[in-house]
């Protein structure tokens, strides 16, 4: 029997880097619990009223975010908020599937396209593997905010 399983970031800035990540992945910051979020409402300011509502110092409230897949079928992902920066190359990373069914020129086009759409947002290039058939389709080695390591693939 499988397991769902929620994706865990050690951040300096949850916010920050779940905004990055929110970009990369195509996902939503979901709104607090008993919340009921209006069509396009903000739900980081829903979370900053519903966390004042509570008490929660102003100093205190970028300790931790999520996101979720709004088709419901990928994993949660969670930032939290940790003293000590990244230090080491990281063990495992995400290989975000950005170029999906595309092959050769047309999928690096595509890689390219998403690897400067995040470059804007905060990521940094790092490499660019070119496809060499049959093993491997090309990818781009990029980094986000905070230094984690990740692929789009």
């Amino acid at each position: 029997m499988s397991r769902r399983f929620q994706v865990t970031f050690d951040a300096h800035d949850p916010r920050a880097l779940s905004t990055f990540w929110r970009e990369a992945l195509g996902y939503v910051h979901p709104g607090p619990p008993g919340v009921e979020l209006p069509e396009g409402a903000d739900p980081m300011a829903a979370w900053d009223e519903f966390l004042a509502k509570l008490g929660v110092r102003e100093a205190e409230r970028n300790t931790r975010s999520a996101l979720e897949d709004p088709e419901g079928q990928g994993p949660r992902v969670f930032f939290q908020q940790v003293p000590e920066g990244k230090t080491a190359k990281n063990r495992v990373h995400l290989d975000v599937r950005a170029a999906p069914g595309l092959a050769g020129e047309e999928r690096m086009a595509a890689l390219e396209a998403a690897c400067e759409r995040l470059v804007a947002r905060g990521g940094k290039r790092l490499r660019r593997f070119e496809p060499e058939p049959p093993m491997s389709a090309g990818w781009i080695v990029m980094a986000d905010p905070e230094g984690n390591e990740f692929c789009l693939d």
